[in-house]
């Protein structure tokens, strides 16, 4: 609930983040997935790489091992991902709401898609929401994937976090471009310019347009340009759908033509016509900086009465921020700012570094005497560099860890077995069920054991309880 006011979205909208984590967890650590499950699009953007982004809803991956692209093997796996999840999160995914549906996509090739439906810390009543996933094998891979830290900001984050294997960041610039190229949907412009705004003073273009030019020929399709994008109708279709698409996932929505207009240099900047020059700093003002100080690299509940991500939000987005301030002198004042940076004064003072959106007189306003921020529609063309995050967002994981996974979730229902589809599930035979006797959780053991593990109560909070009562047995 406080990450939902610091964002200004509906709580439902936060939960669906919160328990995206956790799948993305049981996956992540599940033997016979975490290895050749590789993470992608806008979801892989948001949780792995952007410090502020549109909240996504799917569960994309591109699958190395076809044998797992069967209907009875997902549904294993995923019951077994479910439970898991239970036990460490409290967050419940009913068995018959599990369902995977595999069939031939038109490229001739096999697909599948699920949905999960879940129960999390909100304990909402009637029809549980639903969670998609896109599974593929038939997707061209041109580069290594790597190992990401998933970004998960609440409070039952693992010890160890969470790392999944997805798309590099130059080949999931090159699969956007692609997927616009395509298909041309909202999600699909907004997340390429995206790409462009953040990465693309330090990011390979030569590798990106290689990718691309290998993704496009497996295909069958051009390398696209801004002529072949705007001169096809779908174009049309994007700006009517913008909002229909987008506006649920965003604190405030851009306009379309704030991220069309800024296509053609994104195209530039891909075929080597436009270099994009690296801007300076904001001065900071307000006296000595503490320089040892940097904003979370991730979005976070600041537990403070200004919500602080919707500025943030607001900066990466490029939109201007109508302020609520307090002075030293008690003045009340409303200016409408374009924000750059987040520092902080060897006093101690949070300032937030501004230039006033008509006059471009540069400002610092102490964040505590901030009293409200709205998140305009009103865009702003960047004259210094935003900084409300570490230059390096998240870090890149060592592939050794692959493996490992994260050791503090590694004791848990999932499977050791790594052998694909169409073999009986693991634990074949009697199972012994015992039930806390202070939350009322199930734990389903393959020995007659009543101890439980460490988990949690279905508001997410620790329980105390150690020994369970035995239930039933079940074959």
């Amino acid at each position: 609930m406080e990450f939902a006011r610091e964002f200004g979205l509906a709580a439902n909208v936060v939960e669906k983040d919160y328990v995206l984590g956790w799948l993305l967890a049981g996956i992540a650590n599940h033997p016979e997935l975490q290895s050749s499950w590789v993470f992608k699009g806008g979801t892989c953007l948001k949780k792995c790489y952007f410090e502020t982004y549109r909240f996504s809803e799917d569960l994309d991956f591109t699958l190395t091992d076809v044998n797992q692209l069967d209907q009875d093997y997902l549904l294993r796996v995923f019951t077994e991902i479910a439970e898991w999840a239970y036990d460490q999160a409290g967050v419940e995914c009913p068995r018959d709401t599990i369902r995977f549906e595999v069939y031939e996509n038109n490229r001739g090739g096999m697909s599948a898609e699920g949905r999960v439906g879940y129960r999390g810390p909100m304990q909402r009543r009637g029809d549980s929401p639903r969670i998609k996933l896109d599974l593929t094998c038939d997707e061209i891979l041109v580069l290594e994937p790597t190992i990401r830290e998933v970004h998960h900001p609440y409070s039952d984050r693992p010890d160890g976090g969470i790392q999944v294997q997805c798309y590099s960041y130059e080949e999931v610039f090159a699969e956007k471009i692609r997927a616009l190229a395509e298909r041309e949907r909202p999600r699909d412009l907004y997340d390429v310019v995206h790409l462009y705004r953040h990465e693309s003073g330090r990011t390979d273009r030569s590798l990106v347009m290689s990718t691309l030019e290998e993704k496009c020929g497996f295909k069958g399709i051009n390398v696209p340009t801004m002529t072949t994008l705007e001169g096809r109708p779908e174009r049309a279709e994007i700006e009517m759908e913008w909002s229909n698409m987008l506006a649920h996932q965003l604190p405030a929505l851009p306009s379309f033509e704030q991220f069309w207009n800024e296509l053609p240099a994104v195209f530039e900047w891909l075929h080597g016509a436009l270099e994009k020059v690296a801007t300076q700093s904001i001065p900071p003002m307000g006296g000595a900086m503490d320089e040892t100080w940097r904003p979370p690299a991730m979005v976070q509940a600041w537990h403070a009465n200004v919500p602080l991500e919707v500025i943030r939000f607001a900066a990466a987005n490029h939109l201007c921020v109508k302020l609520h301030y307090i002075d030293a002198k008690g003045d009340r004042s409303t200016p409408t700012i374009e924000p750059y940076s987040l520092r902080r004064t060897i006093n101690g003072d949070l300032l937030l570094n501004v230039l006033k959106h008509k006059t471009n007189e540069p400002r610092s306003y102490r964040v505590d005497r901030i009293q409200g921020a709205e998140a305009t529609q009103e865009p702003f063309i960047p004259r210094y560099a935003i900084e409300f995050s570490a230059a390096e967002s998240l870090s890149v994981l060592d592939t050794s860890r692959r493996s490992a996974g994260v050791n503090s979730v590694r004791a848990s229902t999932l499977s050791s077995r790594r052998t694909p589809s169409r073999r009986k599930a693991p634990g074949f035979g009697p199972k012994y069920v015992f039930q806390c006797s202070l939350c009322g959780k199930k734990f389903t053991r393959k020995s007659n054991n009543s101890r439980l593990n460490p988990h949690k109560n279905k508001q997410g909070n620790p329980c105390p309880g150690r020994a369970g009562i035995y239930v039933t047995t079940k074959y």
